[in-house]
């Protein structure tokens, strides 16, 4: 395991650069934090609840360890308008889906054997590192488009998938995915689904949730988040989704949050809740959009200095080939002679190698700047 971090190695990295060259002004698409404030649905939300919690007849104290009836009935909805079907009890509200991914483990054993795809976000590895759990790897390439699909001669019990995937900004369809369902239901294992970037997928015919696919409420948990959808980073808030009929881990989540967790924040769940109201996902859709028009505007430099990347469609990941160069050594480049900070893909394993993460998350005007700083680099 490495040392530290990787974006605390990164942070460390471009502080030490700023420090040398106070000058210069850099511009950072590395980390996945947003930009854009909390839209005015949520502000207002949020301000109602303070104002509640200072009033005796409306003061709260804790809340319910699975979340208030009030946002998961709201999480329910919008599943319901995707064309999920779930029952507010398979709903639990959490801090983020970070913090779910990594302590879901908790409720498995350790004899359990571990399926990570790489590349890969360092905390599904990591945590399982920490744990002394056996981790086996999937290749995911540029052969396999990113998108790798289940081996039968591997057996694994828990399997990781993120789509649409961090680092890469690839998508699976709904026929990749049955792949995968089909493999967990054969080998009698779970899968982790990580759709923390769900609400970017804007093509209709790519899933934003496993449970859009037969058969995968036997063998999956769905884990979301509010930090890149509606700009909750700095107020955190999520939910992971455990249908009832996945054997008796649902209870044993229940049983682990009463356990270890008081809840997420009264104001903040009724912040979130105002994220699924009309007003809401029409305000939250508008931030998104500045994103993803970030991202297409990186897509179409990339493609005019002929660099082969994926992402950047249904996501606001883009994930670009280094060339002949090293991506640590990338990095370097881009930070010194560009002042733009990404992330390199050795990072997130050693299919990384040779690769380079751009995120969207930061503001059009900046985003622009740098890509032509990048222009000018490589042109």
């Amino acid at each position: 395991m490495q040392d530290s971090y990787l974006f605390a190695t990164i942070a460390q990295k471009v502080s030490a650069y700023s420090a040398a060259h106070p000058d210069k002004e850099i511009i950072k698409m590395g980390i996945g934090d947003v930009t854009i404030p909390l839209c005015k649905a949520v502000v207002e939300a949020g301000v109602k609840a303070v104002k509640e919690m200072g009033e005796k007849e409306t003061f709260r104290g804790y809340g319910p360890y699975e979340g208030y009836d009030f946002l998961t009935g709201a999480i329910r909805n919008y599943y319901k308008k995707n064309g999920v079907e779930l029952d507010i009890s398979e709903i639990f509200v959490s801090d983020g889906a970070k913090s779910d991914v990594a302590n879901i483990l908790d409720i498995f054993g350790q004899d359990n054997v571990v399926l990570v795809p790489d590349p890969v976000y360092p905390v599904y590895l990591d945590t399982n590192v920490m744990l002394g759990r056996e981790v086996k790897f999937i290749d995911s390439n540029k052969s396999n488009g990113f998108l790798p699909l289940p081996d039968g001669k591997v057996k694994a019990d828990i399997i990781y998938l993120c789509s649409p995937n961090n680092p890469t900004g690839a998508v699976y369809n709904k026929e990749q995915l049955k792949c995968w369902v089909d493999y967990a239901l054969k080998n009698d294992a779970v899968i982790l689904f990580d759709a923390a970037y769900e609400f970017y997928v804007t093509d209709k015919t790519l899933p934003r949730s496993i449970f859009e696919i037969e058969g995968a409420k036997k063998c999956a948990i769905e884990f979301c988040s509010l930090s890149k959808t509606a700009g909750f980073t700095g107020t955190r808030c999520g939910y992971t989704v455990i249908p009832k009929a996945l054997k008796n881990l649902n209870a044993m989540w229940l049983r682990r949050q009463s356990t270890k967790f008081n809840g997420v924040s009264y104001v903040v769940q009724r912040m979130a809740e105002a994220v699924f109201s009309e007003k809401g996902q029409e305000q939250i859709k508008t931030n998104v959009d500045v994103y993803m028009k970030n991202a297409k505007h990186i897509s179409g430099v990339l493609n005019s200095l002929g660099i082969w990347h994926t992402g950047g469609v249904n996501s606001p990941y883009i994930w670009l080939s280094c060339g002949e160069m090293k991506s640590w050594d990338f990095f370097d480049k881009l930070l010194e002679q560009a002042n733009v900070v990404g992330t390199p893909g050795a990072g997130f394993g050693k299919n990384g190698e040779g690769f380079f993460r751009l995120t969207a998350f930061n503001n059009y005007e900046n985003t622009c700047k740098a890509m032509q700083r990048i222009e000018k680099l490589f042109k």
